[in-house]
């Protein structure tokens, strides 16, 4: 239990720079979305290039932030040499990246289609290959049980970046009409979407500055039987990486390709926009990620403790339905956080939201493999479940649009986690509440047919009803957990 209490004060830490710090992000959904017009295609833009650096990001730390936490407490191994080791190889990987990215600058950015913007790409590798370098240093502070730098300096970032954004997007392009000449010289309006991605690698390079501690005061090795055996471990995290981000980003990807309208781009631009109305469910996941990892691979009594591992699932999956039936019963007031051209693509949030709910499941499944050091069966799930949804968009988008991606996720997620439970039975055998969460599950569901099917037509009525049987679902966990919890000796 105290273990859990531990997971729940990180996860709280965690997950308020999380909440604070998307939520602070979702000020630049409206604020793109009222300044970049769907026809103009520039939120598509976003979306599109953000999908590739999302990609690019998993495969330039190949595995590296779970296998620091995996040897960094091994009893065998020196955590300062592996946090070196670690350090130098995704440095120079990543030095690596940006060189060959800007030698081979025009080539790359004609093949993703913008051979009219190279200056895009070349600005989100470099922003992709530092925010990959950050990530080592970020792990070192959760391994070292340093939450509050961990969050000040990603909500720092987030602030600068908002700050930013409105003087770009807000102030300067009001100025520059009255005063062309003075605000000229900071300010270039033929420039539009390009200040987005220009911020994003001011913000991400300041925010290294702010690990001097965590890159100083000792000494860097290289140790390479250690990083034989850490890449031995993190190869197939590699692959399960690429294939989990995939699940996330291999629709917004392919849908300029395989979208067969004049208006790709900015249909993106609409399914980009109402998705990020579902990212709750990333935020909470996130969170629960960022506390749970060192978690379960401390060196702690619990860390093998298959009861807390089957409690945590148990409410992990409470909060993310609870979060589920909140954001849809309220989607009428949170749809104001972007411009009404794009409330059409509002439909897709519920998919995505159970499609996240089932990512987050799949995470907490995933580290039977993890403990057991069979992380090829993670690259295996992830691979089937990427295939599932990359196979569906091509079947059904050029029919459906963005509404087959949404399915897509779903359907990808879905995959991947029952193969994961199913599978992980065997190996890591976990006793969990299945009828419990059946039935919490069941309940939401039943629920959100009410939200969905029995509307009265009046506005404040409709959400009366809904806040009822939010409260009715909050109420029937309340009591079903208050009579199971562990009594105190």
């Amino acid at each position: 239990m105290a273990g859990l209490k531990s997971l729940a004060k990180d996860t709280a830490i965690y997950g308020m720079s999380s909440i604070v710090g998307r939520f602070l992000n979702y000020l630049l959904v409206p604020l793109y979305t009222a300044k970049l017009s769907v026809e103009s295609g520039g939120y598509g833009v976003i979306t599109n290039i953000y999908s590739y650096v999302a990609l690019l990001l998993v495969i330039l730390t190949y595995g590296m932030e779970t296998s620091f936490f995996r040897f960094a407490n091994k009893k065998d191994e020196d955590p300062n040499r592996v946090y070196s080791s670690i350090l130098i190889s995704v440095g120079s990987t990543s030095l690596l990246f940006i060189l060959l990215v800007l030698a081979f600058l025009p080539q790359v950015s004609s093949f993703i289609g913008y051979s009219s913007h190279p200056e895009y790409v070349g600005v989100m590798a470099a922003c992709v290959a530092i925010d990959a370098f950050q990530t080592i240093p970020f792990a070192y502070l959760r391994y070292k049980k340093r939450p509050i730098k961990f969050a000040a300096l990603k909500l720092l970032f987030i602030v600068l970046n908002i700050a930013l954004n409105l003087v770009y997007f807000v102030l300067l392009p009001a100025l520059y009409k009255s005063y062309p000449d003075v605000v000229g010289k900071i300010y270039d309006p033929t420039i539009g979407v390009g200040y987005a991605f220009f911020i994003n690698l001011f913000c991400t390079a300041l925010i290294t500055l702010f690990f001097k501690k965590e890159l100083t005061g000792f000494k860097y090795i290289f140790d390479r039987r250690l990083m034989r055996q850490i890449l031995n471990y993190s190869w197939p995290i590699l692959i399960l990486g690429i294939t989990g981000i995939l699940n996330q980003t291999a629709d917004k990807i392919l849908f300029p390709f395989i979208y067969t309208g004049s208006d790709a781009t900015a249909q993106l631009g609409i399914y980009g926009a109402a998705s990020k109305v579902a990212m709750i469910m990333a935020v909470i996941t996130q969170a629960f990620r960022y506390a749970y990892e060192p978690f379960v691979f401390g060196k702690t009594a619990d860390r093998d403790n298959a009861a807390t591992q089957a409690q945590a699932m148990k409410f992990f999956i409470i909060f993310t339905l609870l979060a589920f039936l909140a954001v849809v019963a309220y989607i009428d007031i949170i749809k104001y956080i972007i411009a009404p051209d794009y409330w059409s693509g509002l439909r897709v949030v519920p998919i995505v939201m159970a499609a996240e709910i089932m990512m987050g499941i799949y995470f907490n499944l995933s580290f039977w493999y993890k403990l057991t050091d069979r992380t090829i069966w993670g690259a295996v799930f992830s691979g089937i479940g990427c295939a599932v949804l990359v196979a569906i968009n091509i079947a059904f988008v050029p029919r459906y649009g963005y509404m087959a991606c949404a399915w897509a996720g779903f359907a990808g997620y879905g995959t991947a986690m029952l193969l994961s439970y199913f599978v992980g039975r065997k190996y890591y055998p976990v006793a969990y509440p299945l009828k419990r969460i059946a039935g919490y599950v069941l309940l939401a569901a039943a629920i959100f047919a009410v939200y969905t099917v029995f509307l009265i037509g009046n506005f404040w009525l409709d959400l009366l009803l809904r806040t009822a049987l939010l409260c009715v679902f909050a109420a029937v966990i309340v009591k079903a957990e208050h009579f199971h919890l562990p009594h105190r000796r």
